[in-house]
């Protein structure tokens, strides 16, 4: 399947500099591979469509990840994404302990 929404994954530092730990086509990938919480700063996921020089879909900051879950519905119902697979990121977000932790 050609994947059309994109996940990017970065780190955002308290002086607001960013580093981008990588750019996902699936939400179990994102879960393996995106998920590094800084120890300072926060995680920030960006959906973008590919190819798009329009605003990202969405975008979200840890820790709390506000309308993540209610954000992802729509992709749910348009089966862009499975309810599994946004259970299975809403799960990793909300035991951080789980994702690689990383120290820059």
């Amino acid at each position: 399947m050609f994947r059309k929404l994109y996940w990017v994954s970065e780190q955002v530092f308290d002086d607001n500099s960013s580093q981008v730990n990588g750019v996902y086509t699936s939400i179990p990938d994102l879960v393996k591979y995106g998920l590094r919480f800084p120890t300072s700063g926060q995680l920030r996921l960006t959906l973008t469509k590919l190819d798009s020089d329009r605003e990202p879909l969405g975008r979200w900051f840890s820790p709390g990840f506000e309308s993540l879950a209610s954000d992802l519905d729509t992709y749910v119902k348009t089966e862009e994404f499975s309810a599994d697979q946004v259970q299975s990121l809403l799960n990793a977000l909300i035991t951080p302990a789980t994702a690689t932790v990383t120290a820059n």
